[in-house]
């Protein structure tokens, strides 16, 4: 049995075609798949994003708590609301789950998981928190709607009252507030997104979410399904998990060494197997892919490289560019004239360095 958020039945509503998606019914498209992608590039979409798990992490030692459990350093985090992205490891320095990290006090932060990763993460969480005294919960009671778009900004300030408006306003990018918003409503109100588009991800009670995902529609801002939020996060050169990494994968091989903090003195989980492959030589990268020929680069395809075989990851029509683009993992080796097989037939790709897409434009050189 699927899970639902408490905007199924809006969802249903409008028409919006429902899937499966790591155990939740979740809508991929509500018509035009590619016109919700270009309404998130050039004005302002919205996203059910209630099915993300909201853990909040209390105690006098959640913040040693934390510089043990991510490979990021939480103390990067010095003002309140400030957010991190991050990975979180096993041992063998194997990717669990990508997430952000709030810091709201020093006894409290917040964490929001990915969904299908929930009862791993939450299992893995609580039991490295037992030694720090850590308590460990989850908040089921929140929705959560991304708000993306040049516009999108504008477009959920423009609900706020005048005092959460000023707020709202001076916010900076990777960073959260808790304010009141329309009719009362409290919001966390978080300048993150999985678009490549500015934006806010906000955290409401489940009670209100289909009252503010009704105002945003009336100002203006579309509703969009998880198919143009993954050609989206694609184009901007974002994972996603169980796709492009897992526990098999480190950071290192998912082109996510940025998120890696090997600072003097920390002893984090996973640690020590990432300075080994390091050392020895980390044997597979993750590329950007560009096809000039017809065709959809899709996850599974074997890539062929003059080192290796290689395998798409990520893959599809990037609406943006009017291309097919993918990540591959591939030896970490000079590739030569690099090909994929698609139905038996080699196509060459080009291999260029990803986001494809930045501020709603092609990045040089991928498009000619």
């Amino acid at each position: 049995m699927t899970d639902k958020t408490a905007l199924n039945a809006t969802h249903r509503e409008l028409g919006a075609r429902m899937v499966d998606f790591g155990g939740w019914d979740m809508p991929i498209a509500y018509g035009s798949q590619i016109e919700e992608h270009h309404a998130v590039r050039k004005d302002a979409g919205m996203f059910d994003v209630s099915h993300m798990t909201v853990v909040d992490l209390t105690g006098d030692r959640t913040r040693d708590f934390l510089r043990r459990l991510v490979a990021n350093n939480v103390d990067k985090l010095a003002k309140s609301g400030k957010a991190l992205y991050t990975c979180m490891l096993d041992e063998n320095g194997g990717v669990i789950d990508d997430l952000i990290v709030y810091f709201l006090r020093e006894d409290f932060f917040r964490l929001v998981v990915n969904a299908a990763t929930r009862a791993k993460d939450l299992a893995w969480i609580e039991k490295q928190a037992a030694s720090f005294g850590v308590t460990v919960r989850e908040r089921p009671e929140f929705g959560m709607i991304a708000v993306q778009g040049p516009n999108a900004r504008a477009k959920m300030i423009g609900l706020l009252p005048e005092e959460a408006r000023e707020k709202a306003t001076k916010l900076g990018k990777f960073a959260a507030i808790e304010i009141e918003g329309p009719n009362g409503m409290p919001l966390f109100l978080a300048r993150t997104g999985y678009t490549g588009e500015d934006g806010f991800e906000v955290v409401v009670p489940d009670t209100r979410v289909v009252e503010l995902w009704n105002l945003l529609r009336e100002a203006g801002v579309a509703p969009a399904g998880l198919g143009a939020r993954d050609t989206l996060r694609l184009e901007a050169g974002m994972n996603l998990y169980g796709q492009d990494m897992d526990e098999t994968v480190t950071p290192w091989e998912a082109s996510l060494a940025w998120t890696i903090s090997l600072d003097e003195g920390r002893d984090f989980i996973g640690r020590a197997a990432l300075e080994k492959q390091k050392a020895a030589g980390v044997p597979r990268v993750m590329v950007g892919l560009v096809m000039d020929d017809k065709g959809v680069l899709r996850h599974g395809q074997k890539v062929l490289t003059s080192a290796g075989e290689g395998e798409i990851l990520s893959g599809g029509f990037a609406p943006t560019l009017g291309k097919s683009v993918a990540f591959a993992r591939v030896p970490a080796s000079e590739l030569g004239q690099v090909r994929v097989d698609i139905r038996g037939r080699e196509v060459p790709v080009r291999v260029v360095k990803f986001p494809f897409v930045r501020d709603g434009q092609p990045m040089p050189g991928i498009v000619d």
